[in-house]
C-alpha cells in the first residue's frame, strides 16, 4: 500500500518549518545543479528563508551575468510598445460609459433645478416629486434643528435683559432723584425758598432736573 498524497499548506511548527526549508532548499539546490550539468543551461537562483536570510546558486556563470542577460531579454523591444487594440477597446467602451454616466447626472440636475421638465413622462415626473419631496423634509428637519439648538440662547439672552433694572441699564439716561421738600409748619400759608414757594397749601417745586419718559410726575394736590 503507497503512501498517501501530502497537502501542501503551511507548517505551524516552527522547528519542524525550519528543518523542512533547510531539507527542501539543498534538494533545489541540487536539482538545479543537474539540469545545468545535463542540459547545459545557465541557472540561477535565489532563496529567502523565513528570517530573510538570502542563499543563492548559479550554475556555469556568476550571479551578476545571469541577471544581466535576464534583464536585456525581458526589457528587450520595449522601448517601442506595440498597440494592444484589446486594451484600446476595453479603454473606448469605460471613457463612453463614463460621459453617458456624466450625462444622466447633469440631465438630472437639471431636472432638479426645474429645467427641461417638459419632456418627461408620469412617471419620471412622479419620481421628481418625490426626490425633491424628500430633500424638502431633510431642509426643514434641518432648520428645525438649528432652531432648537438657537432658541436657549436667545431665551437665556432675554432673561439676563429682564432681570437688569432699567437704572442699572447700561443705556439708561442718568439722572438724579430730587431732594424732598422742606418741612412746613403748622401755622405757614406762605414760605419761600430758595427753589420754590408755597401758596395757598399747594408746593411749587422747580427743578432742572429731568425725570426719565417711564417715571410718573409728582404733582401736589
Amino acid at each position: 500500500m503507497g503512501r498517501g498524497r501530502v497537502q501542501l499548506r503551511r507548517i505551524e511548527n516552527k522547528i519542524r518549518r525550519q528543518v523542512t526549508f533547510s531539507k527542501r532548499r539543498t534538494g533545489l539546490v541540487k536539482k538545479a545543479q543537474e539540469i545545468s550539468v545535463l542540459c547545459d543551461a545557465d541557472v540561477a537562483l535565489i532563496v529567502f528563508s523565513p528570517k530573510g536570510k538570502l542563499f543563492e546558486y548559479s550554475a556555469g556563470s556568476s550571479m551578476e551575468r545571469i541577471l544581466d542577460r535576464y534583464e536585456r531579454s525581458s526589457y528587450a523591444g520595449q522601448d517601442i510598445p506595440t498597440p494592444n487594440l484589446d486594451s484600446q477597446g476595453e479603454c473606448s467602451t469605460e471613457c463612453s460609459k463614463l460621459l453617458r454616466m456624466i450625462d444622466v447626472l447633469q440631465r438630472s440636475l437639471r431636472h432638479l433645478r426645474g429645467e427641461e421638465v417638459d419632456g418627461l413622462s408620469m412617471r419620471e415626473l412622479q419620481g421628481l416629486e418625490m426626490q425633491l419631496d424628500t430633500a424638502l423634509k431633510r431642509t426643514r428637519s434641518r432648520k428645525a434643528g438649528e432652531r432648537e439648538d438657537f432658541q436657549p440662547q436667545n431665551l437665556s439672552h432675554d432673561l439676563a435683559s429682564l432681570a437688569t433694572p432699567p437704572c442699572e441699564s447700561p443705556h439708561a439716561l442718568p439722572w438724579t432723584q430730587s431732594p424732598p421738600p422742606p418741612p412746613l409748619s403748622s401755622g405757614d400759608t406762605s414760605q419761600r425758598n430758595g427753589e420754590g414757594e408755597v401758596a395757598d397749601g399747594t408746593l411749587i417745586r422747580r427743578t432742572n432736573t429731568t425725570l426719565p419718559h417711564w417715571m410718573p410726575r409728582l404733582t401736589g394736590e
